[in-house]
């Protein structure tokens, strides 16, 4: 079933976009089919070039009509589809009125890091008005993962599904269906950014989460346009799930089934089934789900809902806790139209860890003759990075709305990144000084008990730098993230570009060095590009830097990457061509 219409990618909603020299040659490589949110048998007619044109589009959610940005009018945006190994082209047109860029979310880029999309980590935005070509490479990812806007809070609206055809490991799905979970706010999403950076306050919630762009049937003006489902009884659906959401963890369940999940962020899983998922902003879950309720006619309801809900444990800031709702409907039923809600023990509550701690535990890779996997099992280079929200001083003649009358901060091993005016990876390719240190520390500056409730004030505090870490290409790398209390303890998705990795362990409190490790799974952890570090916990992965480039490593919070809960990762040169970083190509944007 369609989420959109399909769109000729020629359409700009106002005329045909004027094709740059560059667009023009990668055109004779392929030819520009037409795309939207769609099920499988869009594959069959697989792109390898796609026009995005981003500008000001109006729509209508909570009876509230606003213009946001989205690319070619759609909201959630077109879907891209590739093939594993494959190379697609975006060539990519601001008709905005701000600068942009879009990021490829859990594809590694090899050697590639000119393509990967932060604003200001790997290119300076493109400006309003220009154009950019992206060049994607795909190698061992499958299955879903997705694009978003990688600049200021424009993911909000600009996003939307990748999705990466290779061999099923189980049965063939009768077909495919994008479940992509998100936020909208009534409110223009820049002026709730510039609004928190000037009162030095909590970012302003959101007034509804969304199911493939849409509130539900519970939420005001909204029934009428929730997104339905259709199925047939017998048949089996793979669910591609997508947290596009800028705040919240997300647990989805459909009333009155189960759900086998069988992949995550571009990789398989072994199979196990479930009443509900949790899901990590940014993440992404392939689930396949049975219709096997409606059984004989009339006597038989044939519609149940969907739903999502927030997972949050921090008890200190506010936090949009509706849940938003979709509708699955049998066709093969002659009930009477009646959708039943799901009953509370469908979700869990909006702060069950035991919950989400029971879901996330069960994810690991699935290990065949189809699907090896590499575990490093020596370790070159130990990281424990402390997870915080912080403070920092208000600015003299200010009032700020922070705890204590301070400006909200956040940091990694009590560093408050700064983004730089000038790319990093131009600065490092160039050798420009003055624009990153390359000392981001391995460990915490000081040690405390960090998951102890009401740690002291002072804690709040932390200082600002932009601070890297470089390592030497074919270094095995072990990061171990530790949730601190400060202003709360919380669940932090991080994510890292340019790399998948092992979730190879994790435990609630303190991290021990000496004993946690023993407990590692080194046989079949999950390979992941985003993960859930637990609400007073910590969470131990592994990935060998045969990645070289420049590469972003952050909190998928918006709020959180914005305060400075960032770092970056420069893999260095290896010593042969094929171990080295691609050159720059022609027309990267200015800054």
């Amino acid at each position: 079933m369609l989420l959109h219409s399909a769109t000729n990618v020629r359409s700009t909603m106002g005329g045909v976009a004027k094709m740059p020299a560059a667009g023009l040659c990668w055109l004779l490589l392929g030819v520009v089919l037409a795309f939207g949110v769609a099920a499988s048998p869009a594959r069959a007619s697989r792109n390898t070039h796609y026009d995005f044109v981003i500008k000001e589009t109006k729509v209508t959610r909570l009876c509230h009509e606003k213009t946001i940005l989205a690319v070619n009018g759609q909201f959630p945006g077109p879907t891209i589809y590739a093939g594993k190994g494959g190379v697609i082209v975006v060539n990519v047109y601001n008709q905005g009125k701000k600068n942009i860029t879009l990021h490829w979310h859990g594809v590694d880029q090899p050697r590639n890091p000119w393509f990967d999309g932060p604003e200001y980590i790997t290119q300076c935005p493109i400006q309003p008005g220009t154009n950019f070509t992206y060049r994607i490479n795909f190698t061992e990812e499958e299955g879903t993962l997705w694009w978003h806007a990688h600049s200021d809070f424009d993911r909000a609206t600009v996003h939307g599904a990748i999705v990466i055809s290779a061999a099923y490991p189980y049965p063939k799905p009768h077909r495919e269906v994008l479940i992509i979970l998100g936020e909208w706010w009534n409110a223009d999403v820049e002026q709730v950014l510039l609004e928190a950076k000037r009162t030095g306050g909590d970012v302003n919630i959101s007034d509804a989460n969304t199911i493939n762009g849409q509130p539900g049937d519970f939420a005001l003006c909204s029934k009428n346009d929730t997104f339905k489902m259709l199925v047939e009884h017998g048949k089996t659906y793979l669910l591609q799930v997508i947290n596009a959401g800028l705040t919240n963890e997300m647990f989805f369940t459909i009333a009155g089934h189960r759900l086998t999940v069988v992949g995550t962020d571009g990789h398989y899983l072994k199979p196990f089934t479930v009443d509900h998922i949790m899901i990590s902003s940014g993440q992404t879950m392939n689930v396949l789900l049975e219709a096997n309720r409606a059984t004989n006619g009339s006597s038989d309801n044939n519609r149940y809902y969907m739903a999502a809900r927030p997972y949050f444990t921090n008890k200190g800031p506010p936090v949009n806790d509706k849940n938003t709702t979709a509708i699955l409907e049998y066709m093969d039923v002659t009930a009477p139209p009646f959708a039943r809600p799901p009953d509370s023990s469908d979700l869990p509550a909006i702060n069950d860890t035991a919950a989400a701690t029971a879901y996330t535990v069960q994810l690991r890779s699935l290990v065949t003759k189809e699907h090896l996997i590499d575990v490093p099992m020596v370790v070159g280079q130990h990281m424990l990075v402390t997870i915080s929200v912080n403070t920092l001083p208000c600015r003299p003649n200010k009032t700020c709305a922070g705890p204590r009358g301070d400006h909200l901060a956040a940091s990694l091993n009590n560093v408050s990144f700064v983004p730089p005016t000038i790319d990093i990876l131009n600065a490092y390719y160039d050798s420009i000084n003055g624009v990153y240190e390359s000392d981001f520390p391995d460990r915490p500056s000081f040690f405390f008990d960090f998951t102890a409730p009401n740690p002291s004030k002072e804690l709040q505090l932390t200082k600002q730098g932009t601070k890297v870490k470089v390592v030497e290409y074919g270094t095995v790398v072990e990061v171990v993230f530790q949730d601190t209390a400060i202003l709360g303890a919380e669940s932090h998705p991080m994510h890292l570009h340019g790399f998948s990795f092992f979730v190879v362990g994790r435990g609630f409190g303190n991290f021990d060095k000496d004993k946690d490790p023993t407990m590692y799974n080194l046989v079949d952890p999950p390979y992941q590009s985003t993960v859930s570090v637990p609400s007073g916990g910590w969470v131990a992965m592994r990935f060998r830097a045969a990645n070289p480039g420049v590469w972003f490593m952050h909190c998928h919070f918006n709020r959180h990457m914005m305060w400075g809960m960032d770092t970056v990762f420069i893999v260095k040169n290896g010593k042969t061509p094929k171990t080295q970083m691609m050159p720059r190509p022609p027309n990267m944007p200015k800054c």
